[in-house]
């Protein structure tokens, strides 16, 4: 009995080991199926994101949401913590290492106390092991409390440096597409200037480089979602699809090539992603996100800005070709993750969140309806 608890103690042990190292330490994605962490993220997201889909209110449903990328980090911690604990634990008892502790009486809570003890380095002293096995144990164990401890600390302060990095770009990106972005919002706020279009294409060829190696090396920032209800790190990365697959189809005086530049490099995050968050087979949004109807409508948004989008049959053919390309996968990961798609054109009555202080303070002269106060919240 003892010597298969010591196997499954020494298992415990080297399972949280290689999982810690994987997650934190090991700078690329980790393609092993059964893992440790990636159990544990199946296991609390699936409930979390069913109670979530209760929630009517988008605002609540966002801020509840926002609690599980934090939360789960630490949680994860504390999984790592108690299986080290109780694996060390479990190897005393099935070794029989004497204890000396007060009362005279060493059962399974007293061994289980003593790793506990040891692990977090508090060095009570009222428990401690007799034999040099024992001890030897618990002298590794401190060890191991001590990096797990030290792991930790430089841990979080890199998840949040990343998390700052992806999020600057975002709200940059609110003057710059709407609120919620938008590919024809982008497109018509910068007609007139294409060079700098093309700078901007530039930098979130960047941005996306950046977010796929910050999430795939460190998959939790995925949950961490964005300050406002109406913007995502998804929702970004699919309007910059979107703006680059629309040069890519032929604007005049457009940074084709720059788009099509930015358009390999998000699209390449959006896959890997999905790989992780989305293995199933992926499939188109449905509804179409961009109807004939509605490109009918962009195409005329665009014009009344000077902005021509080629049209003809082999233009409408090539667009629908390259949303083929990352549509099915921005799709799967924004149903898994409960994040909104953005539109392809804005409608005509949101503000921008920078603008959120001028329309308060214009409220207070000009009456606003119910609906439209619920709109400037919502937004979408």
């Amino acid at each position: 009995m003892r010597a298969v608890v010591g196997v499954i103690s020494l298992a415990l042990i080297a399972t949280v080991l290689l999982d810690a190292f994987e997650t934190v330490v090991l700078p690329r994605r980790v393609t092993r199926r059964v893992r440790l962490t990636r159990l544990f993220y199946r296991a609390t997201w699936r409930p979390w994101a069913a109670l979530a889909r209760r929630l009517g209110s988008r605002a609540r449903r966002e801020a509840y949401l926002s609690f599980f990328g934090p939360l789960s980090l630490l949680l994860l911690l504390g999984v790592w913590a108690g299986g080290l604990i109780l694996g060390f634990a479990m190897l005393q008892w099935a070794l029989g290492s004497p204890l000396h502790g007060p009362g005279g009486r060493i059962g399974v809570g007293t061994y289980v106390y003593l790793s506990g003890t040891t692990f977090f380095t508090l060095g009570l002293g009222d428990v401690t092991p007799l034999g040099p096995v024992g001890r030897a144990l618990t002298v590794g164990e401190a060890g191991v409390g001590f990096g797990f401890l030290a792991l930790v600390i430089g841990y979080l302060p890199v998840i949040y440096q990343a998390f700052s990095r992806r999020e600057a770009n975002i709200s940059l990106l609110d003057a710059r597409a709407g609120s919620p972005p938008s590919a024809t919002e982008l497109l018509r706020r910068h007609g007139q200037t294409m060079e700098e279009l093309g700078r901007l294409l530039r930098d979130w060829e960047r941005w996306s480089a950046d977010l796929l190696e910050s999430h795939l090396s460190y998959p939790v920032l995925c949950y961490y979602r964005s300050q406002h209800t109406n913007q995502s790190w998804l929702a970004a990365l699919t309007t910059i699809l979107d703006a680059s697959a629309l040069v890519m189809v032929g604007i005049d005086g457009a940074p084709t090539r720059q788009a099509q530049l930015t358009f390999a490099m998000a699209r390449h995050a959006v896959l890997d992603l999905a790989q992780i968050f989305a293995p199933g087979p992926p499939r188109a949004p449905d509804p179409d996100r961009l109807s004939p109807e509605l490109l009918r409508r962009l195409r005329a948004a665009l014009a009344a800005e000077g902005i021509t989008l080629r049209e003809d049959n082999a233009a409408e053919e090539r667009l629908v070709t390259l949303r083929r390309m990352y549509e099915p996968y921005v799709n799967a990961l924004a149903e898994y993750l409960l994040m909104a798609l953005p539109p392809w054109t804005s409608a005509t009555d949101t503000f921008d969140n920078w603008q959120a202080g001028a329309r308060v303070r214009s409220s207070a002269a000009t009456p606003v309806t119910p609906s439209c106060q619920r709109q400037d919240h919502e937004h979408f």
